[in-house]
């Protein structure tokens, strides 16, 4: 079906618009035109009545001989002429027409009812419709010399009609419907123009059909899409952006404070510039967005977040980075035990079977006490096997990991579960091991601490290893940053500092150079 374009709307649309507004124009027009018509007309038969009624030889006339009677339509047709007339009629006391435009009608008694107040010595106009039209007619009385009235004098004048209006104003009427239709043409196909232009030449119906297969496109993505205006008002909430935020209903227009109170989308309305690859909590979820402003022609006038959910595959990752823990931690007891074995072997060999068996007696109450306890104290399998590891890790790079035996651990902090645990203690735990690269002149010791009441958790881990440089101090918590060189990617800390955050706790690190580090974490309960 064809479809008439944008400009042909809206020129159609005003040149009817135009058309319209010249046609009450004009109706306006005319009806005052007859209505100031009509007011002339009453003050021009007034004045020719009065003029008749003033004449001499009307007032002498109209009482003398029958001769004298018969020649005032004479003299009455000569005024007519004279002010341009339809008619004039001039009746005596008995309502007898002395003068008539029908000479027929002349000596006859005349039966109109409006001429009674005439009689009563009133002037007066009426408007009424006859034979030759719509009349304006004037009623005068005729007074003689001793004010007594003597007769009375009617002109008439004839209405144009509408047609006879048009006709006369035809010129005047073409030439401004022209010009108003042109001017209104042209401008309404620039306007049209312009509109079009503004809309990237695409008609109504595509803009339709773009905007449908938009928001499909978004609802049908995996991400999050929020978008905003530079009101801060919602413009686009997919489906999913609702499925992971928690929000129901129609949402675009609303303020996005109102909908989403924790966002981080109105912040780049400010600074202008886009933000890619950050993590940020939106209440209990964890984010990766890429938060960009929208500008058109150079100027910003909105902001768009694309976001994942990174909780499930954080989640995973952790579970992974636990399973590579207990891998690396099964491999280093395997290492261990191949080391006991041959020692066993070896005091065997050399007969000394008592010390071989004092050995292993030695070996396996050391493992199962630590076992023990880690099962009694820490109520959680995924931190007592890291910490298990984390000593026999230890023990392959030579150094003693302690774990402190009044630590306990019996429930997680409110914002907090176990996969942050094991971020932190993973990642505090193994800078340590890092912080021994280059020393060999004393003992190589970790103190594990994880303290619990009802009110707060505390978790610390010590070192005595090479301390941090007080000129990075300030810096081992951003994203990237590392001492490690080339072998370090500057995560580990940040994502500390991170969950540290998102659980509302405090952390405090003191450091000496060449002496050791304390790292200090306390969560409310």
């Amino acid at each position: 079906m064809y479809r008439l374009s944008i400009r042909w709307k809206i020129t159609i649309l005003i040149f009817f618009i135009v058309s319209f507004s010249l046609l009450l124009s004009g109706l306006f027009v005319i009806g005052n035109f007859f209505h100031t018509k009509e007011k002339e007309l009453q003050q021009r038969a007034l004045l020719t009545a009065r003029t008749v009624s003033e004449l001499p030889e009307i007032k002498s006339h109209i009482v003398g001989t029958k001769k004298e009677r018969s020649s005032i339509n004479n003299i009455v047709e000569r005024v007519r002429v004279i002010h341009n007339a339809n008619y004039i009629v001039v009746l005596d006391m008995n309502r007898v027409r002395l003068s008539h435009p029908v000479p027929s009608m002349i000596g006859r008694v005349s039966r109109s009812t409006d001429e009674g107040p005439a009689f009563a010595e009133h002037t007066y106009t009426s408007k009424a419709r006859g034979e030759i039209g719509t009349v304006i007619r004037a009623f005068v009385p005729i007074m003689n010399k001793d004010h007594q009235q003597i007769g009375v004098v009617i002109a008439a004048y004839r209405l144009p009609t509408f047609l006879e209006v048009i006709y006369a104003l035809k010129e005047e009427i073409f030439i401004a419907t022209s010009l108003s239709l042109l001017i209104g043409g042209i401008g309404a196909w620039l306007l049209a123009s312009h509109i079009k232009q503004q809309m990237f030449h695409l008609e109504p119906h595509e803009i339709a059909k773009l905007l449908v297969e938009r928001t499909e496109a978004f609802n049908a993505m995996h991400e999050g899409v929020i978008a905003i205006d530079s009101n801060e008002n919602i413009t686009i909430f997919n489906d999913r952006a609702k499925q992971m935020l928690g929000v129901s209903g129609d949402v675009i227009g609303k303020p996005i404070r109102s909908v989403i109170p924790d966002t981080r989308l109105p912040e780049i309305l400010q600074i202008n510039q886009p933000i890619y690859n950050k993590e940020l909590q939106i209440g209990n979820l964890t984010i990766w967005s890429n938060r960009i402003p929208i500008k058109v022609n150079g100027k910003t006038v909105g902001a768009i977040a694309i976001f994942q959910d990174r909780t499930e595959v954080k989640k995973l990752a952790e579970e992974l980075t636990g399973v590579k823990a207990f891998v690396s931690a099964l491999r280093v007891q395997n290492h261990e035990y191949m080391n006991k074995l041959h020692t066993i072997a070896g005091l065997i060999q050399l007969g000394h079977q008592e010390k071989a068996l004092e050995y292993v007696f030695q070996v396996t109450e050391e493992q199962e006490e630590l076992t023990q306890f880690l099962s009694k104290h820490i109520k959680d399998e995924s931190i007592s096997g890291l910490l298990l590891s984390k000593v026999r890790r230890g023990k392959e790079l030579g150094i003693r990991v302690t774990i402190d035996r009044h630590s306990r651990l019996h429930a997680f902090p409110s914002l907090l579960d176990h996969h942050d645990f094991v971020v932190i203690l993973g990642n505090l735990i193994e800078n340590a091991f890092d912080s021994f690269q280059g020393i060999t002149d004393r003992e190589k010791e970790i103190y594990v601490s994880i303290e619990q009441n009802e009110e707060i958790c505390s978790l610390s881990v010590e070192d005595n290893g090479q301390g941090i440089d007080p000129e990075h101090l300030g810096h081992i918590f951003e994203e990237g940053f590392s001492t490690k060189g080339k072998n370090g990617r500057g995560i580990g800390l940040y994502l500390v500092k991170h969950i540290v955050e998102k659980g509302k706790g405090h952390m405090d690190v003191k450091s000496e150079k060449g002496k050791g580090t304390i790292f200090t974490i306390t969560f409310e309960m």
